[in-house]
C-alpha cells in the first residue's frame, strides 16, 4: 500500500512538472487529460478519489481508536505503536495524493483557458487587421473591437498570474513531498525497530512459557 502511494505521488509530481514547463511532452499530456475528462473518464476519476478518501477516513478512524486505547491504558503496546505509525504514514501520503490530483486538474483547466483566450486574441487581431485594411471600416466597430481586445488582454494577464501562482504552489508541494519522504523514512526505521522489539518480546514470552512448563514437569 505504501509503495503504491509513493509510486502514484511520484507520477503526479512528474505530471505537474510536465504541465509547468513548455515542452513537446506537455502538449501530449494535455491531449491525454482532455480525453480522460471525456466520456466515462470523470466518473472513473471520481470513483478512485472517493475510494482513496474512504480509505483515508478508515485510517483516521483506526488512529482515533488507538489513541483512545492509549488514553485508557496510559501507554501503547509495541504492536499498537507500529499500527499507529503505519496509519499516520498512509494518511499523510493519501492526503498529499489527493492534493496533487487537485493541482493537476486545476493546472490543466487554467492551461486550456489560457490557450482559448490566446486563440481568441489572435482571431481578434486578424479581424482588427481586416477592419484596418478595409476602406469602408466602421469606426465604432473598431473601437468596440479594441475594447474587447483590451478586456482579453486583462484576462490573459490574470490567467498568467494564476499560472505563476499555481507554479509556486507546485514547488511548495514538491518541498512538502520531500519533507514527507524524509518523515516516512524515519517512520519506516521506527517501524522496523518496533517490529524487532515485538519479536524479541515474543521470544522472551516463549522462553518464559517453556521454562514454566519445564518447572511444572519437574
Amino acid at each position: 500500500m505504501i509503495q503504491l502511494l509513493y509510486t502514484v505521488i511520484a507520477a503526479e509530481m512528474a505530471l505537474i512538472l510536465t504541465l509547468l514547463f513548455k515542452t513537446p511532452l506537455r502538449k501530449l499530456v494535455i491531449i491525454t487529460l482532455d480525453r480522460v475528462k471525456r466520456g466515462q473518464g470523470p466518473v472513473m476519476v471520481k470513483t478512485v478519489a472517493a475510494t482513496v478518501f474512504a480509505v483515508l477516513l478508515s485510517s483516521v478512524y483506526s488512529m482515533a481508536k488507538i489513541q483512545n486505547i492509549k488514553l485508557e491504558a496510559g501507554a501503547l503496546n509495541p504492536t499498537d505503536e507500529v499500527l499507529m505509525a503505519r496509519h499516520m504514514l498512509e494518511s499523510s501520503l493519501m492526503v498529499f495524493l489527493l492534493f496533487l490530483s487537485l493541482m493537476i486538474d486545476r493546472l490543466h483547466h487554467y492551461i486550456r483557458e489560457l490557450r482559448l483566450l490566446r486563440k481568441t486574441m489572435e482571431d481578434a487581431k486578424k479581424q482588427t487587421r481586416g477592419f484596418e485594411d478595409g476602406k469602408n471600416g466602421n469606426a465604432e466597430e473598431l473601437k468596440a473591437m479594441g475594447e474587447d481586445i483590451a478586456t482579453l488582454r486583462k484576462k490573459i494577464e490574470k490567467l498568467e498570474l494564476d499560472c505563476e501562482t499555481k507554479g509556486k504552489e507546485a514547488k511548495t508541494a514538491q518541498a512538502e513531498a520531500d519533507a514527507l519522504r524524509k518523515q516516512s523514512e524515519k517512520l519506516l526505521l521506527e517501524y522496523d525497530r518496533l517490529v524487532e522489539d515485538n519479536q524479541n518480546l515474543k521470544n522472551q514470552l516463549e522462553s518464559i512459557g517453556q521454562s514454566s512448563l519445564h518447572s511444572d514437569g519437574k
